[in-house]
């Protein structure tokens, strides 16, 4: 398993903890997942696309009127996951 396969699945398994009850827990485990991908190296890009496709395989096996929340909670988690690339970018800004 790469370290991508990794995170893939680590993600999977986090976003689907959050999804039910939207615990801080589960949210925390986001901002965790963010964090070391950051320290890993992993893009931005490579963790939307692991969102994207965890999000359609939830979209899919998901009832039409549960589609909002599911969005809303899905934003939600991804926001807390990049939060690190966010305060990454700001401190490189703030250093020119």
């Amino acid at each position: 398993m790469t370290a991508l396969q990794g995170l893939a699945r680590d993600y999977r398994v986090a976003f689907l903890r959050y999804l039910p009850r939207r615990e801080e827990a589960a949210l925390h485990a986001g901002y965790e997942l963010g964090r070391s991908a950051v320290t890993d190296g992993h893009s931005i890009l490579e963790l939307s696309q692991i969102h994207h496709e965890v999000l359609l395989d939830v979209l899919r096996d998901s009832r039409g009127e549960d589609l909002t929340r599911l969005a809303n909670a899905a934003s939600e988690f991804f926001l807390e996951v990049l939060s690190t690339f966010d305060m990454a970018q700001r401190g490189l800004l703030e250093e020119r």
